[in-house]
């Protein structure tokens, strides 16, 4: 089966709603899910640049860490949660994804890069009046607006990023990570010593780990969308083949081949066809500083 088909056959099993009215929060995008099915849903979660909020509104779900923790029902994911499994049945639940910049002003530097933690992190207090609230909503656009607004509490209560660090992102982001850190450095007039050192604090990972998760994430869409390992490494700045192979087993811990029949991918280009501050889908949200 060619990705292109199989990509079909895996989005088919979802109703996937979007909100209809923009949302007024740089960097956030939101999207809801629910199973068609009544199997068993295991998914390994694949690496992405942002930081992934799971809403739970059906059965349970149960998310795995790489450390071998467990938190059931909603929670926040890391940039690169490795292997981390999310599992359940009768799915119901509403993703948020946040750009970096934009989660370290919610969760300031509770949340490890590849770590998993609860929506108390997110929320404190208001989490579970909050998860209340979108249980009993009538409709997506209602839970839409309502995780739109503690979000927005949150970042007018939190701490934001450097505006250098903002502007970091973005260029990495709208290079789809092929840029050199010496050059970004140099844009901001830091040293390079001193924009590593910031960077890592306020997004997670190093300026050149954050650069090679977005080459990955392009990297898995174009291998999603049917183009050879060849063609993508030639295409994304590697300097072979094997280079790309090594870099996929990275971050993904799978074959450049299983990256392209990631059940998740499958849905991107339904559920977030329309990302924020105007990135494309391949790249991955952006947030003005």
């Amino acid at each position: 089966m060619r990705p292109a088909e199989w990509a079909r056959d895996a989005a088919a099993r979802w109703d996937i709603a979007t909100p209809t009215r923009p949302g007024r929060l740089p960097g956030v995008a939101m999207a809801g899910f629910r199973d068609r099915t009544t199997d068993v849903v295991d998914l390994q979660v694949v690496p992405y640049p942002a930081v992934t909020v799971v809403l739970d509104l059906g059965e349970g779900l149960l998310v795995d860490d790489v450390g071998g923790r467990q938190q059931r029902g909603s929670a926040v994911l890391g940039l690169t949660p490795g292997s981390v499994r999310v599992r359940g049945r009768d799915i119901e639940c509403l993703q948020v994804r946040l750009s970096p910049v934009v989660a370290h002003t919610l969760l300031g530097g509770s949340l490890e890069s590849g770590g998993v933690v609860s929506l108390h992190d997110l929320w404190g207090r208001d989490a579970p009046r909050t998860v209340e609230r979108l249980h009993a909503a009538e409709s997506w656009d209602d839970r839409f607006a309502i995780a739109e607004a503690a979000l927005a509490r949150g970042q007018e209560a939190g701490r934001a990023v450097h505006p250098e660090v903002a502007h970091v992102w973005r260029r990495m982001v709208g290079s789809r990570g092929q840029i050199r850190v010496e050059q970004l450095a140099a844009e901001v007039g830091w040293s390079r010593k001193r924009l590593w050192a910031r960077f890592r604090s306020q997004i997670g990972l190093t300026p050149k780990r954050a650069a090679q998760l977005v080459r990955f994430d392009h990297v898995a869409h174009r291998l999603s969308a049917g183009h050879s390992p060849a063609l993508v490494a030639a295409e994304s700045g590697f300097v072979d083949q094997s280079h790309l192979h090594r870099d996929v087993m990275a971050f993904a811990g799978v074959t450049p081949t299983a990256v392209a029949r990631a059940p998740w991918l499958a849905v991107d280009d339904v559920a977030w066809a329309d990302p924020p501050s105007g990135t494309t889908p391949t790249a991955g949200p952006e947030a003005a500083p």
